[in-house]
């Protein structure tokens, strides 16, 4: 019989054991390994995620600056307050009692949030700091619970009205509705980023999560060529205009005619965009860009330019008005019903001939006015980086009838817009050459690089040299010696036009009665423009005559521009003129040498036309004298820069 050993069991169920709980550990292990190592991300996103609650981190929409870096729209980052009905440990009724007043509801419209089945409820967005911080303070002693604050963006607008048709604005979810805001809102819109936080039972951060500040990430800027002292100039004057004339919508632009930056744009009527919810449609609407209009007399440069330019009139023709002008059966009469008897153009601009025009038209025919028209940039939008601009309408010259030529040259029977007319200026007071309007200056990106720079753009030469000039000087008469003497700005050459044409009727066709389109267009100084102005007054009441109640808001804002780019007025040119001539030694400024290919010219005023040949001879440059006596302005203008080789024009008066 076999004796067994019971040490020897208990040595074997050890061995046994032992083996069971290593096997035990090692599948342990291996599935530690595979959830830590293997699984061990998924796992733990999925245990973030039911301890961690999602929350929206706004950043600052991109500021807009005017072209001196002013702001005049900028975001901050203000407080919304939301609540979660489900986590609130008050009464909601008590709450609404006491949160009501600080949040701008009634009692019962706060009950009806705090009491809704979801878990998220807006309570009050972009609060202003005072009244967050006040419910801040409200929630901290009630000690209530599932009321809690947002960081978002809110704008700012810190001029109010000025230049808002152009700004646009920004709604409640920092989205441009607008303007600028909505046409740029890709580039400046402020990033949304959601952030998972770890949250406790109440849905409070916690650990890490609740140390975790709001950082915000930088946007592109926006700057314009905007001046906010020359769109204040012209507001303020376009505002006076309208009280004065009580008329129902007016424009106002400026633009600098050497680069097609736009200086100043206004419209009336307009609205605050910091309070945009109290406007109207016709309020936002921007319509020195979207608006088109019979021009009337402002037309008639273009018409004469093209006119010249094509061969058909000369400014020495002598002709006769006989008071009317038939064409099509119809009759072309000037404002007063009488004839100007024998009269050369430029006392048809100067004096705003009806009759001429309709003659001078009719010469060059409707194709060649139409081509013109277009390469001065009529029929279609000029570009500029603003929503919504118009076309114009002109007409078809295959179906043009002499009585559509004769009216298409006194600025009626056409639509244009009140870019379009700058832009056709542009190439008046430029020589010849037409420059594209524009806006953007550039865009920045965070750190002030440039993301993108807008250049000046030339858009063709409509006319020559020679016509551009021709018809500048005869728009210069226009201001100087006739309808359009109160544009006058004392100690300044300018030129420009008036205008005055009949409303169209949108609705039924055809002319609106007794109601008006008041305009008035021009530029200076003649010998070197700095600025073309655009007045523009719909339905003003009493006078209606763009000489009488469009002029003078140009003079008002091109004298405030004139002394704001601290341009010398004709006097203290005289006077400086007048130190080469009394320096003795020094009498005139130094001849550049030969190796100087570029240089500025000096201020011919009042020098001789024998000294100022002399010197712009031995300077390398070409001399066109006009006039004699002493010289009064020059093209190009003092302290251009010019290259050898290159034509100055100076006229001569006694």
């Amino acid at each position: 019989m076999k004796v067994i050993n019971p040490r020897n069991t208990m040595r074997r169920r050890s061995i046994w054991v032992a083996l069971f709980i290593t096997c035990i550990v090692i599948l342990l292990g291996i599935r530690l390994f595979y959830v830590q190592i293997i699984e061990g991300e998924r796992y733990k996103k999925m245990a973030l995620n039911q301890a961690e609650g999602v929350q929206t981190l706004y950043s600052p929409r991109g500021t807009i600056y005017d072209r001196n870096g002013k702001q005049l729209a900028f975001s901050v980052m203000v407080k919304s307050l939301y609540c979660d009905p489900g986590m609130l440990n008050a009464d909601p009724r008590l709450i609404a009692k006491e949160l009501a007043p600080l949040v701008n509801m009634t009692e019962n419209e706060l009950i009806e949030k705090l009491t809704r089945k979801n878990r998220f409820v807006w309570i009050q967005r972009l609060m202003d700091p005072k009244d967050s911080e006040r419910v801040r303070e409200l929630l901290k002693e009630k000690e209530w619970e599932g009321l809690r604050f947002i960081d978002e963006s809110r704008r700012y607008y810190p001029n109010g009205p000025l230049l808002a048709n152009v700004l646009g604005f920004v709604g409640i979810d920092d989205v441009g509705l607008d303007g600028l805001e909505m046409s740029m809102d890709k580039l400046i819109s402020g990033s949304a980023n959601k952030q998972k936080l770890l949250m406790d039972a109440a849905g409070n951060p916690i650990l890490q999560s609740a140390l975790a500040p709001y950082k915000a990430e930088g946007e592109k800027s926006i700057h314009l060529t905007v001046d906010q002292n020359i769109q204040f100039y012209a507001e303020r004057a376009l505002d006076r205009a309208m009280e004065s004339t009580r008329a129902k919508g007016g424009i106002i632009i400026v633009m600098d005619p050497r680069t097609g930056g736009i200086l100043a744009l206004g419209n009336r009527p307009t609205y605050d965009p910091n309070h945009f919810e109290q406007a109207t449609e016709e309020d936002f609407k921007n319509k020195a860009v979207v608006d088109i209009y019979e021009p009337g007399s402002t037309f008639k440069p273009i018409i004469a330019a093209a006119a010249l330019d094509s061969g058909s009139y000369s400014s020495d023709i002598v002709w006769h008005d006989p008071g009317e002008i038939w064409a099509s059966g119809h009759a072309i009469k000037n404002w007063n019903d009488g004839s100007y008897g024998d009269v050369k153009l430029v006392d048809i601009i100067k004096y705003s001939i009806n009759t001429g025009f309709a003659h001078i038209g009719l010469l060059t025919g409707g194709k060649t006015l139409t081509k013109y028209a277009e390469k001065f940039g009529f029929g279609k939008p000029t570009g500029i980086e603003l929503p919504g601009e118009g076309s114009g309408l002109l007409f078809d010259p295959k179906e043009m009838r002499d009585i559509d030529v004769a009216t298409m040259s006194i600025g009626q029977g056409i639509a244009v817009t009140p870019l379009q007319m700058l832009q056709a200026y542009s190439a008046i007071a430029n020589g010849g050459k037409m420059v594209k309007p524009h806006i953007l200056d550039s865009i920045q990106n965070p750190d002030g690089t440039v993301y993108k720079s807008y250049e000046t753009e030339y858009t063709g030469e409509p006319v020559s040299k020679k016509v551009a000039d021709e018809v500048r000087n005869m728009m210069e008469k226009e201001i100087s010696e006739g309808g359009g003497m109160n544009a006058r700005v004392p100690g300044y050459h300018m030129a420009g036009k008036t205008g005055t044409a009949q409303k169209l009727d949108s609705v039924h066709g055809g002319y609106l009665e007794n109601t008006y389109i008041a305009s008035f267009c021009g530029f200076g100084p003649t010998e070197n423009p700095r600025a073309i102005c655009l007045v523009v007054l719909d339905d003003p009441q009493g006078n209606y005559y763009g000489g009488l109640v469009a002029a003078p808001v140009f003079k008002e804002v091109m004298g405030q521009i004139m002394r704001y780019l601290e341009i010398p007025t004709n006097e203290e040119r005289e006077i400086n003129g007048s130190v080469y001539k009394k320096s003795g030694k020094n009498r005139f400024p130094d001849i550049p040498s030969q190796d100087e290919t570029e240089f500025t010219l000096p201020n011919f005023y009042g020098w001789s036309m024998r000294d100022a040949g002399e010197w712009i001879g031995k300077a390398g440059l070409g001399f066109k004298p006009e006039g004699t006596g002493s010289a009064d302005s020059q093209s190009p203008g003092p302290g251009v820069t010019v290259k050898r080789g290159q034509d100055v024009t100076i006229h001569f008066s006694n």
